[in-house]
C-alpha cells in the first residue's frame, strides 16, 4: 500500500502547486496518478484475498467487488471515482480538465479504500 499512498502525495502536490508552466497539464497528470493509484489498491484488494482477479480489467474487478461486497457503498463510489477519473485522462477539446476539488475527492476516496481494505476476512 506504500506504492499507492506514494503516488496518491504526487497526485496531491499536482494539486497544491501553482506552476504556470504546468497550466492546463496538471488536472489530467494528477488524474492519472490517482487513476493508477486506484488500480494498484484493487489489485492489492485481490491479491489480498487471494482471488485471480487482478488480470481482469478493473471495470470487471470493480464490478466484482460491488457484488461481493455487503456494504457496497464504499466500492460504489470506489467505481464512480475510477470512471471520472478515466474520462479525466482523455483529452476532449470540448471538456473542460477536473477542478482541483473534484481531484482532491477522489484521492480522498482512493485513500479511504486503500485504509480499509485490510486484509480479507
Amino acid at each position: 500500500m506504500s506504492d499507492t499512498r506514494a503516488i496518491l502525495q504526487l497526485a496531491r502536490e499536482l494539486l497544491t502547486r501553482s506552476d504556470p508552466s504546468t497550466a492546463g497539464l496538471w488536472p489530467r497528470a494528477a488524474a492519472l496518478l490517482t487513476r493508477q493509484a486506484l488500480e494498484e489498491a484493487v489489485d492489492d484488494y485481490w491479491r489480498s484475498r487471494q482471488l485471480p482477479l487482478d488480470s481482469l480489467p478493473t471495470q470487471a474487478q470493480l464490478v466484482c467487488m460491488r457484488m461481493m461486497t455487503a456494504d457496497a457503498s464504499l466500492p460504489a463510489r470506489v467505481h464512480e471515482a475510477w470512471g471520472a477519473l478515466s474520462r479525466a485522462c482523455h483529452h476532449h477539446p470540448y471538456e473542460l480538465s477536473p477542478t482541483a476539488a473534484e481531484l482532491a475527492t477522489w484521492i480522498e476516496v482512493v485513500e479511504e479504500f486503500g485504509d480499509r481494505q485490510g486484509p480479507a476476512a
